[in-house]
């Protein structure tokens, strides 16, 4: 009987995570589109932002219940999935072509963010004040993607139309109603995210799993959804290029801003000697993937394949305990 509540707890908990980040994004890219953003920022700020949601608020509740391991474990899982899992598949389905502006602008920030983790980490834990440079990092990257887009050529409604399509933005609806949504969307996300935990937590007592392997596998792959629907949905429809910059706005504040908002709640533990294999495949993925996105190029399906092989070695490494 316990393992069925848990169980349930889980699954309801990873689909209301799912409905309510589907719904936040929807609502975001709605306004985004409503006021005129072009398509690759929406990717990297409205859809990533949304997406990253579910990793927030599981993050934040796992710390507090003074669960630094999933904490962790969901963060860095979540990037690995995003990295491996997500790109890979996009690749597959539709090999998307890179801005040529990524590599400039927000590839050397997607590789600064992966080598920040061991740095924030090096004493064991993180405490308020590395918090607050983590989230400061994070402000920062948002105003330099929406400074930079500015500076750009102003984009046609066209491509706002197409990228409010692959966030699943409603039609004709009013920034009023949008605007709803996308509330509705975050506080069904601030509750899910409790729910899933703490399923999660009593599974892992009860299968004798550690915390950190949850999180790095049923958590991280449970808040990870949103990031995966919002890249198949954009590469089925066609624009798999936006699957790129949902991935790597995702992973950006899934550390900067994640880590951050949690760390300022709660200080984070962790032993660089045990997070080896997640903090070593954060930065291997991190740069495999800048490498793909060298330029503007198109990701190709071997690479894909790639990834994807990266991904179950990764799952499989963590499962055996290395």
């Amino acid at each position: 009987m316990g393992y069925t509540i848990d169980l349930l707890q889980v699954a309801i908990g990873g689909f209301a995570l799912y409905i309510g980040a589907e719904w936040l994004v929807k609502g975001s890219a709605g306004l985004a589109r409503a006021f005129g953003v072009k398509p690759l920022v929406i990717g990297l700020t409205v859809i990533a932002y949304g997406t990253s949601a579910p990793e927030l608020t599981v993050s934040m509740a796992a710390a507090l219940d003074g669960s630094s391991a999933i904490v962790l474990g969901n963060v860095l899982g979540s990037c690995v999935a995003n990295l491996c899992l997500i790109l890979g598949i996009t690749a597959l389905i539709s090999p998307p072509v890179v801005d040529g502006s990524l590599i400039k602008r927000e590839v050397p920030v997607l590789i600064i963010s992966a080598f920040s983790v061991p740095l924030v980490l090096w004493n064991g834990v993180i405490t308020p004040v590395e918090s607050v440079i983590l989230l400061v990092a994070s402000v920062g990257f948002t105003i330099m993607t929406l400074t930079s887009a500015k500076s750009e050529n102003v984009p046609s409604a066209q491509d706002m139309e197409t990228a409010a399509e692959a966030g699943g933005a409603p039609p004709g609806e009013g920034k009023l109603r949008l605007a709803l949504i996308t509330a509705v969307g975050l506080a069904l996300l601030l509750g899910a995210g409790q729910l899933f935990v703490h399923g999660a937590q009593n599974l892992a007592i009860k299968l004798g799993m550690s915390e950190r392997l949850v999180g790095l596998t049923v958590i991280a792959i449970g808040t990870s959804l949103p990031e995966l629907a919002a890249s198949v949905v954009a590469a089925l429809r066609g624009h798999a290029g936006l699957a790129v910059g949902n991935v790597v706005g995702s992973n950006i504040f899934n550390i900067f801003m994640v880590l951050g908002a949690v760390g300022l709640v709660r200080p984070i533990e962790g032993d660089l000697s045990v997070l080896r294999l997640d903090v070593g495949f954060v930065i291997g993925a991190t740069l495999v993937a800048a490498f793909a996105m060298r330029g503007s190029r198109r990701i190709t399906r071997t690479e894909g394949v790639l990834l994807l092989v990266a991904y179950v070695s990764f799952i499989v490494l963590a499962a055996i305990g290395w």
